[in-house]
C-alpha cells in the first residue's frame, strides 16, 4: 500500500482529530468528492463555504477539470439549456449569449475553481476504483488508481473518508454508445463517435452522414454544414426540435438595471419559472404542444418541406427531452441546402456510405455515430457495505441523492426536464445540512432505510434511449417523498432545503450507539 502526499496546500486549519500521525496509515478525509465537473466543483464550493474546517479532496480521473465540458471536443459542442440556470446561483453568467459553447462554459467553471480556492483540493489522474464501508469504524476505505501523466504508469493508493459525494455524472467517459451496424468493416471512409472526436479529422469538402437525432446531432449538423460538401442527419425516429434565441434580451435589460448579481438572480428565477411552465403545459396539453412545435418548425423550413416525416415524433412532447436549436441553425442549414434530414433505417454500410431500408444509398466520406451515451453510475466504482456488494439497482433513492442501505454516500443526479445544475445546487446544500446535523448531535453515520415491500418504479420516467438501455442498472424510486424522484425545482426546494433532516427514513448513529451495541467480552 502506498501512502499519499497531498498535491498542494489545504485550507489553513488545525489538523483534523481523525488524522493519524502514522506516515504509513492512509490519508483520511472528512469528505471525498468524486469528479471535478460542474457537480464536483459545486460540491467543493459548498464545503468550503459551509464547512470550512472539514478536510476534503476532489478526485478527478482525467487530467483536467470541467468534466463533460473538457471531454467533448466535437464541432459546435454547447449547452442545451440557458447558462442562467445551468450555471451556478452564486456566480453570475456575464456572457452575451445565454446558450453558450463549451469553451465559454469551461472558462466559467475554471473561474469558479480559481475564485473559490479549489485548485489545491483537486487531484487529477485519480480514478476511484472501489469504496468499502465499515460500520465498525464509520469510514469508507477507498482504493484509487493514480496515474503519473509524464510516464503513464499507475499505482494503487488507499484513502479513508467519512463521506463520499459522488459527482461523476451518470455516463461513461471512456466510451459512448454505438450500435452494431452490419457491414461497417467494408466502409472505406471514417467512422467517429462524438464523445471521442479525433483531432486530425478534416471534414472540409466531404460528404458527412450524422447518425442520430438527439442534441448532439442537432448541434453537429449546423456546426459542420458550412465546411462540408453536404451533411445529412440520418434519423430512425424524429425528435422535437425547437429553435430558441441565442441571446436573452430581458436578461441584458435586468443586468443593466439591477447589476450583475441581482440581474443574474432575477433572470435565473424567470427562467426557472419558464422551464417549469413549458414542461407542465407540454405534459398537460401534449396535442396543443405538438401543434405549436410543428407550426414553429414549418415557419423555419422551406415551403413544401415534409415536416411530418422528419419533425413529428410518434411520442408526446417531453416523453424525451426537447432539443434546443440556438438561432435556428439547423433549420437555416436545411433551408440553404447545405444540410438535409433523412428518416429511415440502416440496412448495411457499403464501401461508399450506408444503404437504407428504403433502398436509397447515402454517400459518405465520414460517418458520425451520434447514437447516444452509455450510462454508468458512481464513476464505475465498486461499492461494498460491511463486505456486501452494493447494486444500485437494488436500492431506492432517498431525496434523490442517497442510496437506501448505503451510509454516508450520495450521488449527484440533476434534472432531465430542466437545467441539470438546478438540482445539483440543492443537493450540495442538502448534504451540507446533513453534515451539520451530524455534528450537532454527535453522529458519524447517516443511513437511509426504506420500508420493506414498498412499491417501486424506475428512477427516471424518461423515454430517452440511453435511459431505457440502463433501467435495469439504475436505482428505483418509491411512490412518494422522500423516496420519489421529483422533477420539480419548487418541490425539491422544500424537500431538500426546508424540510427537516431527521425524517424517520434517514437513520443516524454515532460512537455511543456502537459502544452500546458492542457485546461484552
Amino acid at each position: 500500500m502506498t501512502s499519499y502526499a497531498p498535491r498542494g496546500p489545504q485550507d489553513p486549519q488545525q489538523p483534523h482529530p481523525d488524522r493519524r500521525p502514522d506516515a504509513d496509515a492512509p490519508e483520511h478525509l472528512d469528505v471525498l468528492v468524486v469528479g471535478a465537473g460542474i457537480s464536483g466543483i459545486g460540491a467543493g464550493r459548498s464545503l468550503r463555504l459551509r464547512h470550512p474546517a472539514r478536510s476534503f479532496a476532489i478526485l478527478e480521473a482525467r487530467g483536467a477539470s470541467g468534466g463533460t465540458w473538457d471531454l467533448f471536443r466535437y464541432p459546435g459542442v454547447r449547452s442545451d439549456s440557458d447558462l442562467y440556470t445551468f450555471g451556478y446561483a452564486f456566480k453570475p453568467w456575464r456572457d452575451r449569449e445565454s446558450v453558450a459553447d463549451a469553451s465559454r462554459v469551461l472558462s466559467y467553471l475554471r473561474e469558479t475553481v480559481a475564485e473559490n480556492g479549489l485548485d489545491a483540493h483537486i487531484r487529477h489522474h485519480h480514478k476511484v476504483v472501489s469504496a468499502a464501508w465499515s460500520s465498525a469504524t464509520a469510514r469508507w476505505t477507498v482504493r484509487v488508481e493514480r496515474t503519473d501523466p509524464a510516464t503513464g504508469t499507475s499505482e494503487r493508493i488507499v484513502l479513508t473518508a467519512g463521506w463520499i459525494f459522488c459527482a461523476a455524472g451518470y455516463y461513461r467517459h471512456d466510451a459512448g454508445h454505438t450500435p452494431d451496424f452490419e457491414g461497417r468493416e467494408r466502409f472505406r471512409g471514417r467512422i467517429v463517435h462524438p464523445q471521442h472526436w479525433p483531432e486530425d479529422l478534416d471534414h472540409r469538402g466531404k460528404h458527412v452522414v450524422v447518425i442520430g437525432s438527439g442534441a448532439t446531432a442537432v448541434t453537429l449538423v449546423p456546426a459542420m454544414a458550412d465546411d462540408t460538401a453536404h451533411i445529412t442527419m440520418l434519423q430512425r425516429t424524429p425528435t422535437y426540435i425547437v429553435p430558441v434565441p441565442k441571446e436573452d434580451r430581458l436578461a441584458r435589460l435586468l443586468r443593466a438595471a439591477l447589476g450583475d448579481e441581482r440581474g443574474h438572480t432575477a433572470t435565473r428565477r424567470k427562467n426557472i419559472v419558464k422551464q417549469q411552465l413549458i414542461w407542465r403545459f407540454a405534459r398537460r396539453f401534449p396535442t396543443a404542444t405538438r401543434k405549436l412545435i410543428r407550426a414553429t418548425n414549418a415557419r423555419h423550413l422551406p415551403a413544401g418541406f415534409p415536416v411530418d416525416e422528419h419533425f413529428s415524433p410518434p411520442y408526446a412532447p417531453w416523453d424525451q427531452r426537447l432539443c434546443a436549436d440556438p438561432g435556428g441553425g439547423l433549420f437555416k442549414a436545411i433551408g440553404a441546402g447545405r444540410a438535409s434530414v433523412v428518416t429511415d433505417r440502416i440496412t448495411t454500410f457499403t464501401e461508399d456510405g450506408v444503404l437504407l431500408r428504403s433502398g436509397r444509398e447515402l454517400r459518405a466520406d465520414v460517418v458520425v455515430t451520434a447514437t447516444g451515451l452509455d450510462i454508468q453510475l458512481l464513476g464505475g466504482m465498486r461499492l461494498t457495505v460491511d463486505g456486501r456488494d452494493v447494486s444500485p439497482a437494488d436500492s431506492l433513492l432517498h431525496r434523490g441523492t442517497m442510496l437506501s442501505g448505503v451510509p454516508n454516500l450520495n450521488i449527484a443526479i440533476g434534472y432531465t426536464h430542466a437545467s441539470w445544475t438546478l438540482k445539483i445546487g440543492l443537493l450540495c446544500e442538502y448534504v451540507c445540512r446533513v453534515l451539520a446535523h451530524m455534528d450537532r448531535h454527535g453522529h458519524d453515520t447517516a443511513r437511509p432505510e426504506s420500508e420493506p415491500g414498498l412499491p417501486t418504479r424506475p428512477m427516471l420516467d424518461f423515454g430517452a434511449g440511453y435511459v431505457r438501455r440502463a433501467l435495469d442498472r439504475l436505482p428505483r424510486q418509491g411512490p412518494e417523498a422522500p423516496w420519489a424522484t421529483s422533477t420539480s425545482y419548487r418541490s425539491d426546494r422544500r424537500l431538500l432545503r426546508r424540510d427537516g433532516i431527521a425524517d424517520g427514513h434517514l437513520r443516524f448513529s454515532g460512537p455511543a450507539t456502537r459502544t452500546a451495541r458492542r457485546p461484552p467480552v
